[in-house]
């Protein structure tokens, strides 16, 4: 064997140990160790390198032994978790559908986390104008950007704004009349979430749900939840079998749409993701071409038909805003 093919070959079984560990640590939950956590986001990347080597370490291997198959069985058996995980975003059943036909009323909706320290407003108040959505969900935003997103008053006239400066603060505008609204915090009470009653022009309402619950990994600087159990997506779910009217929740889950907290929250609370059946969208990181996963949400009841779903383009932020458009049948 050729240095070069030694290399490769012995690269290949490293690489291909660590995809077999990383993807059975990731079937590990509710525990309080944030890695493992984390180690359910990347499974495109453990897929998609599980299977390179799948392929290429029996042309590279000369003598099978019995180290040999147990490595292939383990990336057979790796590949296979991470496909059952992602298979229903690209060949599983569409569980919102699709409106067939023009709604009679619709609803539009981005959700944008534009990252704290990010000050490229210009370039998110253009990609804003350039949609124009009926209703606009801003996280991580704080005095500076409650500034200059100021403009937006004269085209959303009803508004719930809550800034912080711990890179959780959330704001609603929207052009449709809001009522009932709370603002709730869960673990954290300095990290909100808001909660509301939309009504559209034909007198339908839904209510609509924002949240942006902490993201899993340890943090000096801002909210965690370490050695915790993160329970907001619960208390949303309880909010949402208590009130009779369909419901839409949005927003940064700082969580996969396959991890069990998400597909928990989908069975107890009956909605569904819109992602299913069309693709994974990826949201974050808006900074790395490899490392992407879906970390912002659309989550609705059965009365929503959708009408248009898209990632639209990053403006400096580690998120890309989402754009969904909703038919209310």
């Amino acid at each position: 064997m050729g240095t070069l093919r030694k290399v490769l070959y012995y690269l290949i079984i490293a690489v291909s140990t660590l995809v077999i560990l990383a993807g059975l640590l990731s079937l590990i939950h509710d525990v309080s160790y944030w890695y493992t956590k984390v180690l359910d986001f990347p499974r495109p990347q453990y897929f998609l390198l599980g299977l390179g080597c799948l392929i290429l370490f029996p042309l590279l291997q000369e003598r099978w032994s019995l180290p040999a198959v147990a490595l292939v069985a383990g990336l057979i058996v790796s590949t296979t978790i991470q496909f059952t995980r992602l298979s229903p975003y690209y060949l599983g059943e569409v569980t919102v559908p699709t409106a067939e036909r023009s709604p009679e009323e619709t609803v539009s909706v981005i959700i944008a986390n534009v990252l704290i320290s990010n000050r490229e407003h210009a370039k998110f108040l253009e990609i804003v104008r350039s949609r124009n959505p009926d209703m606009l969900l801003v996280m991580e935003v704080n005095a500076w950007w409650m500034e200059q997103l100021a403009s937006l008053a004269a085209d959303y006239p009803h508004r719930i704004e809550y800034p912080t400066d711990n890179a959780y603060g959330m704001a609603l505008y929207s052009r449709y009349p809001l009522e009932n609204t709370d603002i709730k915090f869960f673990n954290h009470e300095d990290v909100p979430s808001i909660h509301t009653t939309v009504t559209l022009p034909a007198g339908r309402r839904f209510r609509f749900h924002g949240v942006h619950p902490v993201a899993p990994v340890p943090s000096k600087e801002y909210p965690d939840n370490r050695g915790e159990k993160e329970v907001a997506l619960e208390r949303v779910a309880e909010l949402v079998m208590q009130n009779s009217l369909p419901a839409l929740v949005a927003g940064d889950l700082n969580d996969v749409s396959w991890s069990r907290t998400a597909r928990l929250f989908e069975h107890e609370s009956g909605l569904h993701n819109v992602r299913l059946g069309r693709g994974l969208y990826n949201s974050f990181d808006a900074t790395s071409p490899v490392m992407r996963w879906p970390l912002d949400h659309y989550f609705v009841s059965e009365a929503f038909r959708l009408v248009a779903l898209e990632r639209l383009p990053a403006f400096g932020s580690d998120h890309f805003p989402m754009y969904a458009e909703f038919g209310l049948e």
